[in-house]
């Protein structure tokens, strides 16, 4: 790994022990009271794979990035029964306890299996207490294998049964070579990849041991969390790129009618499914857009209605304000320069947002 890709160095790495006495490794980067985000990579990932996000938010930002049980540096399940839509959750859920202050809120963004954890731990309560706002970007609520469009066939029972061998095969991926790359991006980015983005996909995802390569691709052929997806109740952003194979589009426009509180979803020309490596600049916008509307802006009303009731003369009761809690009573920005625009109230709730606009892409909103 180089330039772009490397993560910087973390200023605390917290021990982070999840449900089942599974160690959690997490590095935290930025400064100690800045806005929070936490970020959960995909199926073969690790931390590394958000470096560009942490390099551009943690000037600002505290960032709390971890690595999925099994890749990167923390440990393998023993067992089977580590490998699970729970155990996802389970982590998950420990690491915001452990990084966060109780109601401290933050942006969750989730790749792939990442936003899938997020859909397996939406009825948690620390994800309840803390996820003020959420990116999903390049995943899906389930059929994740019959939709793959990695093998170039009609949709069928075959070619389902075909991608599962593929996806789950026991063979190492080895070492890094002309042709796995040329594999990879087939595979898993779009046509416009450049060689740095694919040599830093590459060396990421073969470093992922095979048996948790298998472990968690079994659980993935069976993942169904559509329930989950509709328990988000935290303002939501989907993002997908148009040439994603692995979770294709059709994944991000049924999360887009799914959720609660959906914010619209983005669709990034050309990208695969690496979005936040191939698309690094669209991806970190939507981060940081989120982070402004959710969580700054969130926090400037609750300390001015503070500020308010504490100016208040003794024995009168405090002025009515009718926009209180309102912090789109001014029609700030959307999240992102596609996304749909937002419900009028942060406050969570299983409502459904106002009418949908159509899904755009990049190009079309620009």
């Amino acid at each position: 790994m180089r330039g772009t890709y490397v993560p910087p160095a973390p200023v605390h790495e917290p021990r982070v022990v999840s449900a089942d006495g599974s160690l959690v490794h997490v590095e935290v980067f930025g400064p100690e009271n800045a806005p929070a985000v936490v970020l959960a990579h995909g199926w073969t990932c690790s931390i590394a794979f958000w470096a560009a996000q942490i390099r551009a938010l943690a000037p600002d930002h505290r960032v709390i990035a971890y690595d999925q049980r099994g890749h990167g540096r923390s440990p393998a399940p023993p067992g089977p029964l580590g490998y699970s839509p729970k155990a996802l959750a389970d982590d998950l859920e420990a690491v915001l306890e452990a990084t966060l202050a109780p109601g401290e809120p933050a942006v969750l963004a989730g790749h792939s299996m990442g936003g899938m954890t997020f859909m397996a731990a939406a009825d948690r309560p620390a994800f309840r207490e803390h996820a003020a706002a959420v990116l999903l970007c390049s995943t899906g609520p389930a059929r994740l294998v019959g939709e793959a469009t990695v093998l170039p066939l009609p949709k069928s029972p075959v070619r389902r049964r075909l991608t599962g061998a593929v996806l789950g095969a026991r063979a190492p991926l080895g070492p890094v070579t002309p042709l796995g790359k040329k594999v990879l991006k087939y595979g898993v980015m779009g046509p416009g990849a450049s060689p740095e983005q694919v040599d830093a996909c590459a060396r990421i995802v073969h470093a992922c041991p095979t048996p948790v390569r298998q472990g968690w691709s079994r659980v993935l052929d069976l993942f169904d969390e559509e329930a989950g997806l509709r328990a988000i109740e935290a303002p939501t952003a989907v993002v997908v790129g148009s040439a994603d194979k692995l979770t294709p589009p059709v994944h991000a426009r049924l999360m887009d009618e799914s959720l609660p509180h959906s914010l619209g979803l983005t669709t990034l020309p050309g990208l695969g499914h690496m979005t936040p490596i191939e698309g690094p600049a669209a991806v970190t916008e939507a981060i940081r857009d989120l982070v402004t509307t959710y969580v700054v802006r969130a926090d400037a009303v609750k300390a001015d209605a503070v500020r308010t009731d504490a100016d208040a003369p003794a024995g009168d009761p405090p002025a009515e304000d009718p926009h209180a809690g309102d912090i789109f009573a001014e029609d700030p920005p959307a999240p992102s320069r596609t996304a749909k625009s937002p419900a009028k109230s942060p406050a969570k709730s299983p409502a459904k947002s106002p009418a949908k606009r159509p899904a755009q892409t990049a190009e079309e909103s620009a």
